[in-house]
């Protein structure tokens, strides 16, 4: 898939925990400054990852039971699944190339493993 792709509480087992590729999930809102920033790079990411990540986007507004159940407090929050699993959290804006680090090792990274939450991507050694 080389666009990101819209996901509610409805398609999101469909889409996201039953997908048969790695998903880097994007919780946001509409009125988020650094959620419209990353966007960009979101859509960027889909196309140069197609064939090894699919991209989605869940609008915490419109699905706040979502958000609840990842544990989203701030956005963006970008959730890396894999085999219906989550295994990385990014929480803030983060430039691409270092989203482009995170995502290639969250992809190296076996379902299963405790999932980490990275932080800021200035705080990241």
């Amino acid at each position: 898939m080389d666009k990101p792709v819209g996901v509610d509480e409805e398609t999101f087992e469909a889409e996201v925990l039953q997908a048969d590729l790695p998903v880097l999930t994007d919780f946001w809102a509409t009125w988020c400054a650094p959620c419209r920033r990353i966007a960009p790079i979101l859509e960027d990411l889909a196309a140069e990852y197609a064939g090894r990540l699919k991209v989605a986007k869940v609008d915490v507004d419109a699905n706040p039971a979502l958000a609840d159940r990842y544990n989203v407090r701030s956005i963006p929050t970008l959730a890396v699944f894999k085999g219906g699993q989550l295994v990385e959290r990014i929480v803030g804006y983060v430039p691409k190339e270092e989203l482009k680090r995170q995502v290639d090792i969250a992809l190296r990274t076996s379902p299963g493993r405790p999932e980490t939450e990275i932080g800021p991507w200035w705080a990241v050694r």
